[in-house]
């Protein structure tokens, strides 16, 4: 995500507090911390790791002492978001790494996929519903509330609730897990 040598003055414009610049630069930047966060986030949390990345950048970029340093500065940010969301996907305690890693340790990638499908089985139908249509047809919440008929935030809820059982099924809510 190397910015061009043609978009520096619009990086130290922004980095002065040219609030106008600012909004040019993370527009410029949005797509390539986008790209990046398709690659490293769970496809349900690049959104808010793409948000969350230009929030900070937004707000920490007067702090950047090396402008050239920017791209690579950009990129932690969302790496970080990322990690930051998985863990709060999996409601990852790092003090019991060593439980998830014995989890992973015994399924192969046909027994994990066997154990996704299962969970998703598990949920009920309007909770499965919401995540497939999130996770696998990869719609927005918006796309997802028009095809279903709910609000927003009912999408959200019905989404968050649905995570936290294929979760709890997956990560040891039931018996042999």
């Amino acid at each position: 995500m190397a910015l061009a040598t043609q978009h520096l003055p619009l990086l130290a414009a922004a980095h002065g507090g040219d609030p106008r610049a600012l909004e040019q630069l993370l527009r410029l930047t949005r797509p390539d911390i986008r790209r990046y966060a398709q690659q490293h986030c769970l496809l349900s949390d690049v959104d808010d790791a793409v948000q969350e990345a230009l929030l900070i950048v937004s707000r920490k970029l007067p702090q950047l002492r090396v402008l050239a340093a920017f791209s690579g500065w950009a990129i932690r940010l969302v790496q970080r978001e990322c990690r930051r969301l998985g863990r709060l996907a999996l409601r990852y305690d790092p003090y019991h790494e060593e439980k998830l890693e014995q989890w992973l340790v015994v399924h192969d990638e046909a027994g994990l996929r066997w154990e996704l499908a299962a969970a998703l089985e598990s949920l009920p139908a309007h909770y499965r519903e919401v995540m497939l249509l999130r996770d696998v047809e990869e719609l927005t919440i918006e796309e997802i509330a028009g095809r279903t008929g709910l609000t927003r935030p009912n999408v959200k809820s019905r989404l968050h609730r649905a995570r936290a059982l294929a979760r709890e099924y997956l990560l040891g809510g039931r018996p042999g897990g």
